[in-house]
This record gives structure tokens, sequence and C-alpha cells, in this order.
């Protein structure tokens, strides 16, 4: 796409919005800064909006407009409120590209509303895909949507499918993907002491900086069993096509093997601004304010299988992809109440997954043939994970 892009940014105060925002400004003669949104954070808004001017910004409530435009009584910015100001920017005719970095299942409405504009998406929202994949996918196709995964992983193995990739692996000669993860902060930890870990222990990743919410799903992987189902409706993938392998140093982002045994890896420093470089300017690349990966002085890369029994979340992704229809919303949303019980100190580290695989035990899966469809899947599992962490009475 040529000449300056306007650009939303769903999530702007947030480790990839920021990220987003600090590659932008290192061009600032193809990248403007349309609108931003916020959901808590007002203060950090209101300096991003003084500092980049946009022509809108999106708050969760009336109480946070409020306080947002008594710091922004001098700058031109709009102000717009919840769901429905997200969806109108994702969707504003003058905005050429959205990052949609909403954490959870609160960016699937806006995230669906851009791809239903035809926009160049960039997809960090991988919640979009794992509720919704048929109906987003179909959005995708027939809006003639840009869909570009801003997960280093799915990034990744973009990066390395040929440019013809069409979403079909066989026809291009694919064997196989493989996702690489780190395995987070407890992959050599003794399973006992996992039953006391903290919060704060979940949250300390060895290799990235993100949000409490995501760094807590990389610690159980169920980051990667999401990456799972978000690599079939990306590439087309079979579950038997997507293999987990861990990697501690978080050098080689993801591979792809060829039928004819080669296996191309995309290789970066754990820096996401090299992802959203590559797809701000796709299929262009740009300096991303990144250094340069020295080898010689990472000296090994290792690689080991996945223990499913240390990262039960894995299993239950494969299982969510291969029961279909609302399986991977209902994982989804028990996943989100039960790691924010354990957030605020209500459920030990162990349970998460034990509330997530009761709540699929309870609800089977159903067809999905509408967004209402997955909006009451996500609904009815929230509400049946919370009574599973009740019943749990775990005290801090």
């Amino acid at each position: 796409m040529s000449g300056l892009q306007n650009l939303a940014i769903l999530g702007a105060t947030g480790s990839i919005g920021l990220s987003t925002l600090d590659v932008a400004a290192r061009h600032p003669q193809r990248f403007r800064i349309f609108a931003l949104s916020a959901n808590e954070r007002i203060d950090e808004l209101a300096e991003l909006c003084l500092r980049h001017q946009p022509r809108y910004a999106v708050v969760a409530q009336a109480v946070q407009a409020d306080a947002l435009g008594r710091r922004l009584k001098r700058c031109a910015t709009e102000i717009l409120i919840g769901p429905q100001g997200l969806e109108r920017i994702a969707a504003h005719a003058e905005i050429d590209c959205v990052m949609a970095a909403i954490v959870g299942a609160a960016g699937l409405v806006p995230t669906l509303a851009a791809a239903r504009a035809g926009k160049k998406l960039l997809l960090a929202n991988k919640e979009a895909l794992v509720m919704a994949g048929p109906i987003f996918m179909e959005a995708v196709r027939t809006h003639h949507a840009t869909l570009l995964p801003i997960d280093s992983e799915h990034n990744a193995v973009l990066q390395c499918l040929p440019d013809s990739f069409s979403g079909d692996l066989g026809s291009h000669g694919v064997r196989r993907v493989l996702l690489t993860a780190s395995g987070g902060p407890f992959r050599d930890a003794a399973l006992e002491r996992l039953q006391s870990v903290t919060p704060d222990e979940a949250c300390a990743h060895p290799n990235w900086v993100m949000g409490r919410k995501i760094s807590v799903d990389s610690a159980t992987m169920m980051n990667k069993a999401l990456e799972i189902i978000e690599a079939h409706w990306l590439f087309g993938a079979t579950p038997e096509q997507i293999e987990v392998v861990i990697h501690p140093q978080s050098v080689v982002h993801s591979m792809v093997e060829y039928a004819d045994g080669s296996v191309v890896a995309q290789l970066g420093n754990p820096d996401m601004r090299t992802p959203i470089a590559h797809a701000l300017a796709y299929p262009e690349r740009i300096e991303a304010g990144v250094g340069s990966l020295d080898l010689c002085r990472l000296g090994r890369l290792d690689f080991a299988a996945p223990d499913f029994a240390r990262f039960p979340a894995l299993g239950l992704g494969y299982r969510a992809l291969k029961e279909g229809g609302t399986s991977p919303a209902t994982l989804n949303a028990a996943n989100e109440v039960a790691v924010r019980a354990f957030l605020e100190r209500r459920l030990p580290f162990l349970a998460i997954t034990a509330v997530i695989e009761a709540v699929m035990n309870e609800l089977r899966p159903r067809p999905l043939a509408s967004l209402d469809d997955v909006l009451d899947a996500d609904a009815t599992a929230r509400r049946h994970a919370e009574l599973q962490i009740e019943a749990m009475t775990v005290r801090p």
C-alpha cells in the first residue's frame, strides 16, 4: 500500500500497542496515527493522544471519557465510548490499517468489524480466530480484507511460506507447521513447586515483556493451545499438521517443513517490533528498531518435545480444535475466567486448566452459525467457569 496510511490501534496502551506506536513513529512518512483505544489506562492514553494527536480516542465508559476529556482540553481528538466507539473506528472509511491488540474476547466484535469493512487487519488478538474462526475467515474472504498475523509464531510461519501461498498447505508442498514455545517460567520447575506459584512468578516471563493475562497463558502454555487453533484458521492446517516445539531461547519463532524434507525457519531477537514492522509494511520491509541477531554470541539453539502432563492446556487446545463448533470459544472463555481468578488469588495456578477441562466436559460443542452463537457460547462458558471456581472454595 503506497502513500500515507491511517492507522487505528485497538489496545494502544498494551505492549503490542506501544510497540506499534514505536515502529510507526520511525516512519512518519508512511503512517499516521488516526485512532487509539484503551480500556483502563486513561492517563497513559492521554499522554499518547497528546503526543500523536489522533482524530479519535476510544475508552470503555463515560466516566473515563470525562477524565480523558479534562486531559485533552487543548487537543482536537474526539472521544468515543464503549463497543460502539471501537466498531466505529475499526470500520471508519478513512482507516487503512487496524492493529487489533485488545486482549481476550473483548476484542472479537471490533476486530470482526474491521474484517467486514475490508481493512488491512493486523491480528494480535488471537481470541477472534479462536472463538469465531469460520465466521471470521468468511468475513475476511467475503469483504476482501487483508489479514496479517502479529503473534510472533504465526507471523514467522507466514514469512516461511511462499509469497504465492493461497491458504492450502498441501498445494504448496507443506508437510507441517512447527510452532515454537519458550516453555514459560516453569518449563523446568519441579511439579510440586507449581502448587504454590504466585501471580508475580507466573508473570515473570524469561524472554518476552507481556501483559499479565498473556504471561499467565504462557506459563500454562494455554497461549500455545490458542495458537494451535489460530494456525488452523490462518493456514488451513489440520491438527496433525501442527506441532509444538519447546525452544527456550525464543530465537527461532516458528518453522515450516516441506515435503522434500526442507525446514524453513524465521529467526530474530525476541522483540515484537519485528512482526509488527513486517505486517505494517507488508510486503515490503522497514526498519523496526530491533538489533541484529548475534548467532555467534548466542552459541546454541535448543529444542525439545513438550510435556503434555506438565502442560495439559496443550491437550485441551488440540481437543477443542478437533471438536470444533463452540468448543474453542468455551476453551477461551473458561481460560479467561480462570486466569482472572488466579491473578486475584482466588484460584491456585494448577487449578486453571482443571477449571477449563471441567467446563469443556460440561458443555458439549454446538455448531457455529452466527456471531450470536459465539457470544452465547462465551457467556455460558464464563458462567460455568465461575461456578467451578466457587465449588473449589479456594482461599487466598
